[in-house]
């Protein structure tokens, strides 16, 4: 048998290179101003945008509004999906078994009055505490330029 040589095959080049730690930008933009996470945060714990800190950012109980009425910053991009949830049942477990600790050390109460004592404080923390870690995501989304923002 013959040994033939093949024939060298050219590597396909490049047409455009863009280094991973650069943003894909609209064209004529060359560089992205940098947000300030943790004052969007703050202003998302508060409920206000967080571009502005002026306009709501939710418009019923956990219901996000399409813009910001102040500064028109658009903010139905955010996908908090369960992360909300999620951090407020961490939250409120630590406080919960804090308290039920704490109360039945102190007071010893009748095993159905702790019940119902730790039922009201989880229910009322649980409410009050969800829509701000609502807007604690959707403003730290907003910040980090995450799903369009």
């Amino acid at each position: 048998m013959q040994h033939t040589e093949s024939p060298e095959i050219e590597q396909p080049t490049p047409t455009m290179h863009m280094p991973k730690d650069e943003p894909n930008l609209p064209e004529g933009e060359t560089e992205v101003e940098t947000r300030d996470w943790k004052a969007a945060v703050l202003r998302g714990l508060r409920l206000r945008c967080p571009s502005c800190g002026e306009g709501k950012l939710l418009h019923s109980y956990l219901k996000v509004r399409h813009s910001c009425d102040h500064c028109g910053q658009e903010l139905f991009h955010n996908r908090a999906d369960d992360g909300p949830a999620y951090l407020t049942i961490l939250i409120v477990g630590h406080i919960l078994g804090f308290a039920l600790h704490i109360t039945f050390v102190l007071y010893r109460p009748d095993p159905l009055v702790l019940a119902l004592i730790m039922s009201a404080v989880t229910i009322g923390t649980s409410l009050w505490l969800l829509p701000r870690m609502k807007g604690l995501v959707v403003a730290y989304q907003w910040a980090k330029r995450m799903h369009g923002f």
